[in-house]
C-alpha cells in the first residue's frame, strides 16, 4: 500500500480538466480510460517508503545523504518522494519508450574462466565472445496501444512538472512512432507558449528501405516551466568559409561583425553520432543507449554548474554520468535492476558520490518488470493460457468442481493496475466478466496494492450481478517467496597485509536454465540449410566447393561457473543495513579486472584482496541478480 498520496500540484483548481490547462473548454484528447486518468491525478502520486539499499563514494558513510540518487522505481513513484522531500529538478530529460511495438534485449557476456584465463592469454587466443559466449536477455517490452500510452505519457509528464523549479526545462526525446501525439500532451501539460524547439537528432547507419525515404532522425520537444524566466546558454559553432569571407553574420540586414563566439548551434543536430559500433568506447551493450555528446549539449544549454539534473528513464545512465563529469547534481530513476547496476558501475569508475535508493512499492521484481510477467504463470500453479478467454484475462484454472475459472493479473508495466481499487474493480464487473463463457462461477483477481479492502468487498456485494464469484488474491504473496541467492562456495584467509577471498564456485540455478533454454532455442532454429548455403556466392570457393559454415557451438558452464561472475563487493563496515562498498571488483566482457572503479590489464584470478576485515560479500551474476553472504571467517 502506498504510505500516501501526493498532490501533483499544491493547490488543484476543483474540476479543471486535465487535459484543459490552457484557454479550452473541453478536453483536447479523447480516447479510452483517459477518464481514469483524471481520477488517479485527483487522488494524486503514490507514495511508498524508499529504502536507502546502497551509499557510493570515497569517505562516504552509511548515514550520509547524498544530493545525487540512484532511485530503483518508476517515474511517478520517485517524483511522489522527490516533491515530498521538497526536491527540485532544474532539469529533466527523459528518453521513455517510444511505442514502436519493438522488444529490447542487452547483451550477457560469460567471462573468461579464471581457472584457464592465464593459459589463453599467454597463447594469445580469444574466445569468440559475440558467437559463442553471448545470450540476449529481454529488458523491457515496448508494446502499447495508443490510448494506454499516451495515458501512461500523461501521468508522468504531470507528475515530473509537479518536481521542476520555476527556471526548469524539460527535454523529452522521441521518434515517428507517437512523437507528434506526445506533443499535443505536452501542449496542454506545460502550454503551448511555453514551447521552445523542436529538434531533431539527425544521424545515419542501420539498414536502408528501398519503398520510403530511410527515417534517420529522432525528435527531441523541449518546454520549460515558465515563459517569463528560463535558462538558455547557446552553443557556437565555427562560420563557414563563405560566411568568414564576407565578414558578417547570418542575420538578415545586419551590418554587424562576425560574432567571436561563431554561429549558433540550430535545431538540426547532425553532428552527433549514435552509439552503434560495438568498438565504440562508449557503449554499454545497453538497449537505446545514447551518446554522451547528445546529452553534453542539452545540459550545457539548459543548466548551470550545480543544478539538479534528472533522467526518470535513465537506462544506461549516460545523463547521470555526463551531469557528474559538468559539475551538476544527478538524479537517475529507472524500474530495471540493471539500469541502476550499469549507472552504478560507470559513476563509480567516475568518482561520483551518490546514494541508491529501492522504492518499496510491494513488489519483489526480478531484474525488470518484463521478466516478473514473464515468470507469473509459471508460479501460480495451473495457469494456462485459455482461447476462450478475452486477453483482459492472463489466463485460467480448470478446477474440477469450478470448472474454469479466469485469473486476472495485473500489468506491472503499467502502474496505474498495481492499485485495485473501486474504478478497477467495477470495470472487471461490468466490462470483463459479462462477457466470459456460460458457466463460470468464479474468477480470481491478483493485486499488487489495495485502496481499502473493506469497500472494495462492499462495493462487490452490492454491485456484482454477473453471478460469479470475486476471489481476491494478493500477488505479492507469490512473488515475495520466488528470489532465490545463487550458491557461493568461498575461502577467506587473513595475513599481515589484510584478507584474501578466493571464490571457489559460484552456482545459479537461475542462469542455468536461461542459458539452458537459450541452447535449446538456438538448436530448434538450426538446420543442415545453415549449414551448408548452396545459394550464397559468398559461400563458394573458386573451385565451386561449398564452404562450411561455423557450427553451432552451445554455451557451456564449467564446473565451477566463475564465468557466471561480473561484480564482488565486500563491506567492511557493517553485516547489515545500507550497503557501503568498500573494496569492490568488477570482471568485464573480457575478462579482466576493473578494480574500484579502476581498469586494470590482470585477468581476474578468483580472489578478491582487502586490507580491511570483510563483514558481509555481494556477488552480482552477468544477469544482474545479486546474492549477499555474511563472512564467515572459518570458511
Amino acid at each position: 500500500m502506498p504510505v500516501k498520496y501526493i498532490p501533483y500540484y499544491p493547490n488543484t483548481v476543483q474540476g479543471q480538466a486535465i487535459l484543459d490547462n490552457i484557454i479550452r473548454n473541453r478536453r483536447v484528447l479523447r480516447y479510452r480510460d483517459n477518464d481514469k486518468v483524471y481520477e488517479r491525478i485527483q487522488r494524486g502520486m503514490p507514495y511508498y517508503e524508499m529504502e536507502k539499499i546502497e551509499v557510493v563514494g570515497v569517505g562516504s558513510q552509511p548515514a550520509k545523504k547524498n544530493e545525487n540518487m540512484l532511485i530503483r522505481g518508476e517515474c511517478i513513484s520517485a517524483c511522489a518522494y522527490l516533491k515530498d522531500k521538497n526536491i527540485k529538478v532544474d532539469l529533466a530529460y527523459i528518453d521513455p519508450p517510444f511505442a514502436s511495438g519493438a522488444d529490447y534485449a542487452r547483451k550477457v557476456y560469460l567471462r573468461k574462466n579464471p581457472k584457464i584465463a592465464e593459459a589463453i592469454a599467454k597463447a594469445e587466443e580469444e574466445l569468440e565472445l559475440e558467437e559463442l559466449r553471448v545470450f540476449e536477455e529481454k529488458m523491457y517490452g515496448d508494446i502499447w496501444n495508443k490510448e494506454d500510452y499516451l495515458n501512461w505519457m500523461y501521468e508522468n509528464l504531470q507528475a515530473i512538472k509537479s518536481v521542476m523549479s520555476e527556471t526548469a526545462s524539460i527535454y523529452v526525446h522521441l521518434d515517428w512512432h507517437i512523437g507528434h501525439y506526445v506533443k499535443v500532451l505536452m501542449d496542454e501539460v506545460f502550454g503551448e507558449g511555453n514551447f521552445k524547439n523542436e529538434i531533431a537528432w539527425c544521424y545515419s547507419g542501420g539498414a536502408v528501405p528501398v519503398d520510403r525515404f530511410p527515417k534517420k532522425h529522432d525528435t527531441i520537444y523541449w518546454y520549460s516551466k515558465s515563459n517569463e524566466e528560463w535558462i538558455y546558454i547557446p552553443e557556437y559553432r565555427d562560420y563557414s568559409k563563405k560566411t568568414q569571407q564576407r565578414g558578417r553574420t547570418q542575420v538578415k540586414g545586419s551590418d554587424a561583425k562576425l560574432r567571436a563566439e561563431g554561429t549558433p548551434i540550430n535545431d538540426w543536430w547532425v553532428d552527433i553520432a549514435p552509439v552503434t559500433s560495438p568498438t565504440d568506447h562508449e557503449k554499454m551493450y545497453y538497449a537505446t543507449q545514447k551518446p554522451k555528446a547528445l546529452l553534453e549539449r542539452i545540459i550545457k544549454a539548459s543548466s548551470n554548474e550545480g543544478m539538479i539534473v534528472a533522467d526518470f528513464f535513465g537506462g544506461s545512465g549516460v545523463t547521470a554520468k555526463v551531469a557528474h563529469d559538468l559539475k551538476r547534481k544527478f538524479i537517475h530513476c529507472d524500474v530495471g535492476i540493471n539500469s541502476i547496476q550499469t549507472t552504478r558501475d560507470r559513476l563509480v569508475a567516475a568518482g561520483a558520490e551518490f546514494d541508491i535508493y529501492d522504492i518499496q512499492d510491494g513488489v519483489s521484481l526480478f531484474r525488470n518488470p518484463v521478466q516478473t510477467m514473464d515468470k507469473l504463470k509459471s508460479l501460480i500453479t495451473g495457469l494456462k493460457n485459455e482461447d476462450a478467454l478475452d486477453s483482459f484475462w492472463e489466463g485460467g484454472i480448470q478446477d474440477s468442481k469450478l470448472g474454469l475459472v479466469p485469473v486476472y493479473i495485473p500489468n506491472l508495466l503499467d502502474h496505474s493496475t498495481k492499485v485495485l481499487d473501486i474504478p478497477l474493480i467495477n470495470r472487471i464487473i461490468n466490462e470483463a466478466m459479462p462477457d466470459l463463457p456460460d458457466g463460470t462461477k468464479q474468477v480470481i483477481v491478483f493485486y499488487v496494492d489495495i485502496e481499502n479492502d473493506a469497500e472494495l468487498k462492499k462495493f462487490i456485494s452490492e454491485y456484482n450481478a454477473t453471478g460469479m464469484d470475486i476471489v481476491l488474491r494478493d500477488l505479492k504473496s507469490i512473488l515475495d517467496d520466488v528470489v532465490i541467492n545463487d550458491e557461493i562456495n568461498y575461502q577467506i584467509k587473513e595475513s599481515k597485509t589484510g584478507f584474501k577471498i578466493e571464490i571457489k564456485s559460484f552456482i545459479s540455478d537461475r542462469l542455468i536454465q536461461k542459458i539452458d533454454a537459450y541452447n535449446q532455442k538456438k538448436s530448434l532454429n538450426s538446420s543442415r540449410k545453415d549449414i551448408f548455403d548452396e545459394d550464397s556466392k559468398e559461400n563458394e570457393e573458386g573451385n565451386g566447393n561449398r564452404i562450411k559454415k561455423k557450427m553451432l557451438t552451445p554455451i557451456s558452464i564449467s564446473r565451477h561457473g566463475l564465468e557466471l561472475i561480473e561484480l564482488i563487493s565486500l563491506d567492511c563496515t557493517s553485516k547489515d543495513g545500507i550497503w557501503k562498498s568498500d573494496f569492490e571488483l568488477k570482471i568485464d566482457k573480457n575478462g579482466y579486472v576493473i578494480l574500484n572503479g579502476k581498469k586494470t590489464k590482470d585477468l581476474w584470478n578468483t580472489k578478491i584482496v582487502s586490507d580491511k576485515k570483510p563483514l558481509r560479500m555481494k556477488i552480482r551474476n552477468i544477469a544482474g541478480d545479486e546474492s549477499i553472504i555474511i563472512i564467515d571467517n572459518h570458511s
